[in-house]
Order: structure tokens, then C-alpha cells, then sequence
């Protein structure tokens, strides 16, 4: 899916307020204890918080570069998706015909095979959004309590049906049932686009050269299937993900160690001339490190949300919304009118899906 609005403030704090609170809690727990105990020996140096910190801070940026090299890869797959499936469209219009025919079929046998194509390769869509919407071990953020609150209110049509069902309407009997008996239904349904073509082929209604032009096209559509299973079954490494979570943890734990002293040094040393203000000062920590705690742990998030884009959170690649707008245009172009053909995907808080 694919928010085009940009989010609002108070959608990005409620996103994040369970660990916001965390936050809150741990700080307010160490001021205490240097307030109200004196426990001023509970603290550690600056230094080696700042090394910790610029690591996880140099981590963080390379797991969201890498992140986002994986969401555009994905939109680049599923963009050559667009682009194949009209120029399967435009061919398949075009080059079914009596023009070499050994037995010439009448025009409505024409555009009957012409159809069964094009709504094969709608099929062919439809079974590979559904495979890379489907569930994957080392696909977490919908484990997340504030993701699963979003994903109440948006969340990809997919979850809310099967791939028999959706493709039933596209495909005849026999190829349903050999799909469905297939592991990877969204290649067994290009075998049978190649197996149809080569049929028109021998029997003349698609000249040798043309069968060589769509057999490219179907080649082409292997090639772009395959790079879209290969983001989906390729996990980000957990190598990096799983120690830069933990490191940034660390960091964000062990700051109240060095920040809350420095506060209460500042504090003692205003004593003199502002007795108040000097005593209370250290309690000022708590907004400063919340705010530093909640920007290393955002970033991270941000990080970690888009390593999987077709996982099914709000900032997806939205392939739902893509073959959906490839299927109305192919449709179109067959000649059916709007409504015999389906309404795209309704957009969900600016969301696409």
C-alpha cells in the first residue's frame, strides 16, 4: 500500500506511543532516584554513550537506505508489470488472427481467444499479489500492537479473500483446477498463456514470427515475476536488523545514566543564585531525553516497517491498487463497459492498497 498524504503529526505520536510511554517511565525512574535517594553515583561517561550512539546512528541509516532500495526496487518491478501487461494486451489484440489461419474461426471465436488470454493474464495478477501478500516468518510488523490497531482500518484486499476466489471468475474449469493444484499458481498460469499460444500457433491463427514476439513478453513477465518473489522470499539479513535493534536499545537504556547527571550538574551549579530552579532542574531531562529516546527508536521503526514492501502495512508498494488499474485498462480494451468491469480499489485514509 501506499500513503500519498504525508502524516500528521498526531498520526506519528500515536503510532508510537506505547514505546513513548516506555520512555517517559524509564527517565522518570532514574530522576527519581537521583532526586529523591541521592544515588549519585549511578551514572557512566559520556564517551563511550557517544560511541554507542554515533554506531547505532550510522547502523540505522544503512538499514534505511536499505529499506527504501527495497521499496523502489519493488514499485520498479511492479511499474515493468504495467508496462508488459499493456504491450501483452496491445499484442495479443493484434496478432490473434485469420490472417495465416489453416481453418479461419469466425470473429466472435477470435475475440473469444483474445479474452481468454487477456483474462488469463489478469488470473496471472491476481494469484502473484496474492503470493506476495501471503505471510512470511521473518515478517514482524504486523506483530506490533500500534500496526495491528492500523491495520483494523487499512489493510490490502487480500487478507480478506483467497486466490481461488479471485481468480474463479477469469479462468475455466480445467485451468482452475490445474492451478490450484500448483505450489506457485501464478507460474503454472503463464505455462498455460505459452501452451494456448502454441496452440494458435500450430493452428495458424497466430503467425510463427508474432508467436515469437508474445512468447518474449511471457519471458519478460517470468523475469519481473521473478524479482518480486525475490524481494518477498529474500529477507532483509536479520544480521543487521536484529543487532541495530538491540543496539539502538542499548543506547536508548543507558542514556538516562550519563543525560540525568549532567542535568543535576547544571542544576547544582545554578544553586547559588536561582535555589529553585536549581533544585528542579534535573527533572528537565525528561522532555530532552524523550525526545532524543523517541528520534533513534522512530528512525529504527521507520526502518525496520519498510524492509518487507508487500508485507501489508500502510507503506507497501500498492500492487493491489496497480493490477487492479492494469486489469480496468485491459478490460476497457476488449470493449466491455464499466460495469461489467470491476471498481478500482476504494483509497482508505489517502491510502492506497
Amino acid at each position: 500500500m501506499y500513503t500519498k498524504k504525508v502524516y500528521k503529526t498526531s498520526d506519528m505520536i500515536r503510532w508510537t506511543r506505547f514505546e513513548t510511554f516506555l520512555f517517559i517511565g524509564v527517565i522518570t525512574v532514574v530522576v527519581a532516584l537521583y532526586y529523591f535517594f541521592e544515588l549519585n553515583w549511578l551514572k557512566i561517561p559520556w564517551t563511550p554513550l557517544a560511541l554507542i550512539g554515533t554506531a547505532v546512528a550510522f547502523v540505522i541509516g544503512f538499514q534505511n537506505n536499505a529499506a527504501y532500495g527495497r521499496i523502489w526496487e519493488a514499485r520498479k518491478i511492479w511499474g515493468g508489470i504495467v508496462n508488459t501487461s499493456r504491450t501483452f494486451g496491445m499484442y495479443v489484440q493484434d496478432m490473434v488472427t485469420n490472417e495465416h489461419a489453416k481453418i479461419p474461426l469466425a470473429k466472435e471465436e477470435i475475440h473469444q481467444e483474445i479474452k481468454t488470454l487477456v483474462y488469463r493474464h489478469i488470473a496471472w495478477m491476481t494469484a502473484l499479489r496474492h503470493a506476495m501478500r501471503s505471510s512470511k516468518p521473518w515478517e514482524h510488523v504486523m506483530q506490533e500492537k500500534s500496526n495491528q490497531e492500523w491495520s483494523k482500518m487499512i489493510h490490502p484486499p487480500e487478507w480478506e479473500s483467497t486466490v481461488a476466489e479471485d481468480i474463479k471468475p477469469y479462468l475455466s474449469q480445467d485451468d482452475i483446477d490445474y492451478v490450484l493444484s500448483k505450489n506457485n499458481k501464478q507460474t503454472a498460469l503463464l505455462y498455460l498463456q505459452s501452451h494456448h499460444l502454441r496452440r494458435l500457433k500450430e493452428a495458424g491463427s497466430v503467425w510463427e514470427f508474432s508467436f515469437l514476439q508474445l512468447e518474449g513478453v511471457l519471458e519478460e513477465l517470468f523475469t519481473l515475476q521473478g524479482k518480486s518473489e525475490r524481494i518477498k522470499n529474500f529477507p532483509y539479513p536479520r544480521h543487521f536488523a536484529t543487532l541495530n535493534h538491540y543496539f539502538m536499545w542499548i543506547f536508548v537504556l543507558f542514556l538516562p545514566l550519563a543525560l540525568v547527571p549532567q542535568f543535576a550538574e547544571i542544576g547544582a551549579d545554578m544553586m547559588d543564585k536561582q535555589p529553585i530552579i536549581g533544585d528542579l532542574f534535573v527533572w528537565l531531562s525528561i522532555p530532552f531525553y524523550v525526545a532524543v529516546a523517541w528520534v533513534f527508536h522512530t528512525m529504527e521503526r521507520i526502518g525496520r516497517t519498510g524492509e518487507n514492501p508487500f508485507e501489508g502495512s500502510a507503506n507497501d508498494v500498492p500492487i493491489s491498487t496497480i493490477a487492479r488499474g492494469i486489469e480496468i485498462d485491459l478490460r476497457q480494451n476488449l470493449g466491455e463497459v464499466d460495469e461489467e468491469i470491476p471498481a478500482q480499489f476504494p483509497m482508505i485514509y489517502d491510502t492506497q492498497m
